[in-house]
């Protein structure tokens, strides 16, 4: 049961890590557009996450980066050394997925699209939502990941626009889904902690 328990993130006291040793774990908002909810959610996820104080907890908004569609011509693309620095100092991510068109955003597609390395031999958890949950979003996410070398974890809060938003655009989830969020971060720092060995 000891592995088992390590390997979940059962034994939080002894994954708790201080100074500069602690993980650094970037929660990262996946839409760019006006009107986003995502804010919303990245900020219940990082409260959520300060509380265990196993981790630096970061918010990353794509948003706050020039990153233009990759490889067009013309454009500013200065914030890509920016996008890269944050993304290579991270230890693991937490994406805040929006379900659009049965994906991913164009925002987050592409963002993802714009590294390589910085995102290789991490972990990840994805928190989605949508009509059903965000589900079919977080599942393209998954590949995509799984390209990029990033380890994502399996348990994953499904959050529904009928009933963990108030008229779509007012964030309230139901207590059910704090537990979802820990059990995914156990899962997150437990992984994020294994692979920071092999980079």
């Amino acid at each position: 049961m000891g592995f088992i328990n390590n390997l979940f993130g059962k034994n939080k006291s002894e994954k708790t890590l201080g100074g500069d040793q602690m993980l650094k774990i970037g929660i990262v908002l996946g839409s760019t557009r006006e009107g986003r909810v995502s804010p919303q959610v990245g900020a219940w996820v990082k409260e959520l996450a300060d509380k265990r104080g196993d981790a630096d907890y970061e918010i990353i908004d794509i948003a706050d980066f020039k990153l233009p569609l990759l490889g067009e011509p013309g454009v500013d693309a200065s914030g890509a050394a920016a996008w890269s620095q944050k993304i290579a100092a991270c230890d693991g991510f937490v994406f805040i997925a929006q379900e659009y068109n049965h994906s991913i955003t164009a925002a987050l597609k592409n963002a993802l699209d714009y590294l390589r390395e910085e995102w290789n031999n991490k972990a990840a958890g994805i928190v989605s939502y949508g009509s059903v949950g965000g589900a079919r979003a977080a599942e393209h996410l998954r590949g995509i990941l799984g390209e990029l070398l990033v380890a994502d974890v399996r348990v994953h809060p499904a959050l529904s626009l009928f009933t963990d938003f108030e008229n779509g655009t007012v964030f309230k989830p139901k207590d059910v889904q704090e537990n979802s969020v820990n059990q995914m971060l156990d899962q997150v720092i437990a992984w994020s902690t294994a692979l920071k060995t092999i980079r």
